[in-house]
């Protein structure tokens, strides 16, 4: 099977960069490539631009072993790896523009006998729609432009997306089963064997269809489970039960497993896959459909709730004006414990609360530095939690962050409390 000595990333994110540094890690000399200058600066002096545990330390060594290098520009290699964006465009449309960017950047690079896999989470057909462009530049190169392709080709094209949980990356890329979807079944097999250079789970060979409906399978699910659980907490608000009581006593059933609500759902996967099968089917995609809106529709009902706050705080005239209350939101990313805002509700929320409060609104990250997330563009203040329990009088829980669980319960009991997750309750 073909033996992999060089390879291009091309996206250095939350994905990217932490399959650019393990395949470095194996001895691979990798390209990484990025848009961003400060980006490919910050990685180049072997440090990192995210907050991602034990990640820092694998890029450092293969930096510094010269296994790893940033660049502005892709470079020749024996295989190439795009991990860029899939946002919308209007209407929950996806938008492919980051991904054929990618693609036209190395196909200047290709030569006969390449690997290109698309790991970017895609619409089903994306992988597809990426080989068409690939062909359009490069016509002296029989290219596989079409799911189960037949015949001989001088380019392998596959799919292969991650499945990793955000602040477990480097763990997981390694542990996890990957699903490896070739556009012919040559492309799989060869694409498995340049991921068993550090893949310890089994690489599951399918179709590039499949592969990408997969992925978005797995996080739809999530979606509507996530959805019941988040449904079930505006109703039981409304009908004045405590939620996380009601939770954990149906979970007592040994056939009954609910997740915990929150104030929403973020991150790059959950809030955004379940559009994809939506936008591809909709007159059939019901479900998923519906918990999309369910999920969407949570941070209204919690800036409802905080508007409910402040105006018992006037009625009861512990407060002379609106304007004098302030508001203090705890997290901002879509997860606990990591540094990602991707689609996150919390920041949503915390902007949205920024934009219609006349009184200060305080925001608390403790994984994000307060020089880099500047008042300025967001309306609001980053600040302590000491500084946000002293000063607020609503204080919204959004993020169960760890630093948070640590905060004393009789510290919070005298405030206007929105509590998403079930810390103060």
């Amino acid at each position: 099977m073909k033996k992999f000595e060089s390879l291009t990333v091309m996206g250095l994110g939350y994905i990217g960069l932490p399959t650019a540094a393990v395949f470095a890690s194996r001895k691979i000399r990798v390209c990484g490539v990025d848009v961003n200058e400060k980006t490919v600066y910050t990685i180049n002096k072997g440090e990192i631009h995210i907050v991602e545990p034990d990640l820092d330390i694998v890029v450092r060594s293969t930096v510094t072993e010269n296994y790893l290098r940033a660049s502005l520009e892709p470079k020749e290699a024996d295989a190439f790896i795009i991990s860029v964006p899939t946002p919308f465009k209007d209407e929950h449309t996806p938008d492919l523009s980051y991904i054929e960017a990618a693609a036209t950047a190395i196909s200047p690079k290709l030569k006969k006998g390449d690997l290109v896999i698309l790991e970017s989470t895609s619409p089903v057909g994306a992988t597809e729609h990426m080989a068409k462009g690939i062909a359009g530049f490069r016509p002296d190169l029989r290219i596989p432009i079409e799911n189960r392709s037949e015949g001989e080709f001088d380019i392998f094209v596959a799919h292969c997306p991650e499945r990793v949980l955000p602040g477990h990356v480097m763990r997981e890329l390694v542990e996890n089963d990957r699903i490896i979807g070739g556009m012919t079944k040559q492309c799989a097999e060869i694409a498995k064997s340049l991921y068993e250079v550090f893949v310890e789970g089994d690489c599951l060979l399918t179709d590039v269809r499949t592969a990408e409906m997969a992925k978005l399978t797995e996080n739809a699910f999530r979606d509507v489970n996530i959805a019941f659980a988040n449904e079930l907490s505006m109703i039981a608000d409304k009908l004045d039960i405590n939620v996380w009581e009601l939770i954990n006593l149906a979970n007592k059933h040994p056939r009954v497993s609910i997740l915990q609500p929150g104030c929403g759902v973020g991150g790059h996967c959950i809030a955004v896959d379940p559009w994809f099968i939506v936008s591809a089917a909709p007159d059939v995609a019901k479900i998923t459909h519906a918990a999309r809106k369910v999920n969407d529709s949570k941070p209204e009902w919690v800036i409802k709730k905080v508007r409910e706050a402040a105006s018992f705080l006037s009625k009861e005239n512990s407060v002379d004006t609106a304007a004098s209350i302030t508001i203090a939101c705890f997290g901002l990313a879509f997860k606990p414990d990591i540094d990602d805002l991707r689609e996150s509700p919390a920041l949503e929320i915390t902007r949205r609360l920024a934009e219609e409060h006349p009184g200060r609104v305080l925001a608390v990250e403790p994984n994000i530095e307060s020089d880099k997330f500047p008042d300025s563009d967001h309306g609001f203040n980053l600040v302590s939690s000491v500084k946000a329990l002293q000063e607020a009088d609503i204080l919204v829980m959004l993020v169960d962050h760890k630093e948070f669980k640590a905060i004393d319960r009789s510290s919070v009991i005298s405030k206007q409390i929105i509590d998403t997750k079930g810390l103060w309750t």
